[in-house]
């Protein structure tokens, strides 16, 4: 994993600001990533993917996340606190990249089903159009490579190719199985309100959250560049090239800091 500097963020931003989300996270692997290629990338496991950021997003930020949530009860904005350790589920070895490709199977109800963890691919489909039933069942299609209805002879069994018939209990047992192989794709965050003391859950999207990070990060990075191109008349890859600590006195003896 290469270390992005200040100019990096700010071409990775400019490259990827009006894709989607998941393009948007998956342009910051790759930059980080050089050696990988974006569709290996893209075919990482979620939770993989997600572990990647939350690495990443230590090494430019800082082990501490902060932000808001409201609660659902009586809309009081609550400050989230906490590390990325809290968020980890298990440590990644950065030069043992994957994939996500690798078959489970499950046998239940007279039925043998083989079937991967979603992947960045998976979720680019269904960022438009889709309600949350719907995103649920086109993913678990995507995911599903086989489903063979067994029965006492082998030789009659028989293969499906309608995976949307399927029984609702072994869809639901199929998506309890992916959880359980890929749990670093279902972080989830417990909350209490200190004003009603409604306590809730909330699902923890790191790769929304990085991304907005780094917008507000460019985005204070371009006002210090706007503010000493502007009294000093250097280039922008003069100033981003200084450590924040001098562009802050150089700031301050501007009297913008």
């Amino acid at each position: 994993m290469r270390n992005l500097s200040a100019a990096e963020l700010i071409r990775v931003w400019e490259h990827t600001v009006h894709r989607s989300p998941v393009q948007q996270a998956l342009g910051l692997l790759s930059a980080a990533f050089p050696e990988y290629s974006m569709d290996r990338l893209a075919r990482l496991g979620i939770g993989q993917r997600d572990a990647l950021l939350l690495t990443l997003r230590e090494r430019l930020f800082g082990s501490d996340l902060d932000g808001m949530v409201v609660c659902p009860r009586c809309r009081q904005r609550i400050e989230l606190n906490c590390k990325v350790s809290d968020l980890r589920v298990e440590p990644i070895e950065l030069g043992a990249i994957g994939s996500g490709d690798q078959p489970i199977t499950l046998r239940m109800e007279g039925y043998h089903v083989e079937f991967r963890i979603p992947n960045s691919l998976d979720l680019t489909s269904i960022e438009t159009g889709a309600d949350v039933n719907d995103a649920r069942r086109r993913v678990l299609s995507q995911c599903i490579h086989s489903v063979v209805r067994t029965a006492e002879e082998p030789a009659d069994a028989k293969a499906l190719n309608d995976f949307t018939r399927l029984p609702q209990s072994l869809i639901d047992a199929i998506a309890e199985r992916l959880a359980e192989a890929d749990p670093q794709a279902h972080t989830r965050l417990a909350f209490s309100c200190p004003d009603c003391g409604h306590a809730w859950s909330a699902t923890f999207d790191i790769a929304t959250y990085v991304i907005k990070e780094i917008q507000r990060y460019v985005k204070h990075l371009l006002e210090e560049v706007h503010h000493l191109a502007r009294g000093y008349g250097w280039r922008e890859a003069d100033i981003l090239a200084m450590t924040p600590t001098r562009r802050r006195v150089y700031l301050q003896m501007l009297d913008v800091a």
